[in-house]
């Protein structure tokens, strides 16, 4: 089997493909979870909009996957409780309904029971929240986990049974033998070197890209996906203190927005703006910061200053297409293809469903390229690094599970390794050796952006912790002083693009008074 794509679709079908005895190789024409898989909103959920839509079949999958992440990685999954307040005269009945509705369709892997919260048990679960016209919330559970540290895991438990998955390697071609796929045609973008790679198997697992990959295959399936862009703001911990996370059920564009306690700051998002272009560093767009910016005035009351928004970041989603359906309406269940030629496409879906992804597209792979029929293992599969118990003394080094001894023995060898990259951020110089030495971090952006978080949290720090890393990163992968030039300078340039800017007239919200209607 051979995955394109190292996003949360393709390691979960690599990871399962593996799983099932199939040698398996994944490319990565970036770095894992470069793209969408490392921009979501930091949820493992059933998805409590989908339920309104009365799409029972994703809030039951979902749900189930929650309970499945959690237990099969508890070093990277752990439960929330969230807070829904209730300002209309309906809304908290209609809440605590639908809540207690998500709360049983969950079953056995329910992670705690909803219940109604008073005026005063609100506000103080929710310290800062406007209080005008608040009646109440509702408490309920989800699950949180860090994307890019998940998806780490998942290639390294792809590398733990017996598979390889290499970035900065890109799919340029297909490689046929009588109008069938046999192989693709890879570039190694590190060496500027070209590979044919065979396999009998092919997915097509590029998430907003896989049009693009469609069309090697003279398959353009033009109109297949909607991409939409969700945008998100960091702001302190002081705006939400605390660790109880907030969600709004219906916003103006009529989706959910969560305010939620992240690495020792504050995560607000997402929005939902359809787009036609495609970069690998998507921009908020003005109406998306205006967004944000009014819904966080009106809920908390406060207007954050522009050097209050740590970070500013965006990703794209890749939706699959219904005519006549907005984007925030569209389903996130995913679709398979098989193209005449063999090609298996996986695409749509969502983070929290991406083992189950992984497993129906092997399923169809292996039928398609004829393999011995082997079941999947991943319902009950360990991820790297699974430890129930932890001697960690952070949320950060929690994510590390059964590596982390092995990342503290670093202490003993490397100069001042417990040297703090950042005085605003957590992260320390050892796991930046430790991203160099075993989890194929190649660039600074890697170590900044993915293997540690740090440009997603505060991106002016990271833009100051940049010259230390890449000195680290040089001496670890052997670089010269040109690339760590180079290096330093990319990485800047795209750092630039996650500070906050106050400079379009867009981004200032109009005051207005808060809705105190069901809605």
């Amino acid at each position: 089997m051979l995955v394109a794509g190292g996003g949360a679709s393709g390691l979960g079908a690599a990871v399962d493909a593996a799983s099932r005895g199939y040698r398996t190789l994944l490319i990565e024409r970036h770095d894992f979870a470069k793209g969408t898989s490392s921009r979501s909103t930091k949820l493992a959920h059933g998805g409590v909009r989908y339920l309104e839509q009365l799409n029972l079949t994703l809030v039951l999958d979902a749900l189930r996957e929650r309970g499945r992440m959690l237990r099969n990685a508890p070093h990277l999954v752990h439960d929330l409780e969230f807070v829904v307040p209730a300002y209309g005269i309906f809304a908290l009945p209609y809440y605590g309904l639908g809540l207690k509705v998500y709360e049983h369709l969950s079953g056995k892997l329910s992670l705690g029971h909803s219940h109604f919260l008073s005026r005063a048990r609100t506000l103080e679960r929710l310290p800062g929240i406007a209080a005008e016209g608040l009646r109440g919330g509702v408490l309920y559970h989800d699950g949180q986990f860090d994307d890019a540290r998940f998806a780490i895991a998942l290639m390294r438990t792809l590398e733990d049974l017996g598979g390889t998955a290499i970035n900065y390697v890109e799919a340029v071609g297909l490689l046929k033998s009588g109008g069938k796929i046999v192989g693709v045609k890879a570039l190694d973008r590190e060496e500027n070197m070209e590979l044919e790679i065979r396999a009998r198997a092919v997915i097509n697992a590029s998430g907003v890209h896989a049009e693009e990959v469609l069309a090697l295959d003279g398959d353009a399936h033009k109109g297949l996906l909607a991409v939409s862009q969700g945008t998100h703001f960091v702001l302190p911990h002081a705006f939400l203190p605390g660790k109880t996370a907030l969600m709004i059920p219906k916003t103006a564009d009529g989706r959910v927005l969560f305010a939620i306690p992240w690495h020792g700051a504050t995560l607000v998002g997402t929005t939902d703006e359809p787009v036609d272009a495609k970069p690998e560093e998507p921009r908020a767009l003005a109406r998306e910061r205006a967004f944000l910016l009014q819904h966080i005035t009106r809920y908390f009351h406060r207007r954050p200053k522009p050097e209050e928004i740590l970070s500013v970041w965006s990703g794209l989603r890749p939706l699959v297409r219904k005519a006549g359906v907005r984007t925030a309406k569209l389903s996130r269940d995913h679709t398979i293809l098989v193209s005449p030629s063999g090609l298996i496409t996986v695409t749509g879906g969502k983070w929290t469903t991406y083992r189950r992804m992984g497993q129906d597209t092997i399923d169809r792979a292996q039928e398609v390229a004829q393999l011995p029929k082997s079941p999947s293992q991943t319902v009950n599969l360990k991820l790297h690094g699974f430890a129930l118990e932890s001697s960690a003394t952070s949320e950060w080094e929690r994510q590390y599970g059964s590596d982390l001894p092995l990342l503290c023995q670093l202490s003993d060898a490397e100069p001042d390794p417990e040297a703090l990259l950042h005085p605003r951020l957590p992260f320390r110089r050892r796991e930046v050796i430790w991203a160099a030495r075993h989890e194929m971090a190649r660039t600074v952006e890697d170590v900044l952006a993915r293997r540690t978080r740090a440009l997603f949290l505060d991106a002016r720090a990271a833009m100051e912790a940049a010259p230390a890393v890449v000195a680290l990163l040089a001496t670890e992968l052997k670089r010269s002083d040109a690339w760590r030039a180079r290096d330093l300078e990319s990485f800047l340039a795209i750092a630039q693009g996650y500070v906050y800017e106050e400079s379009d007239p867009a981004s200032t919200p109009r005051s207005e008074p808060h809705r105190t209607t069901q809605g």
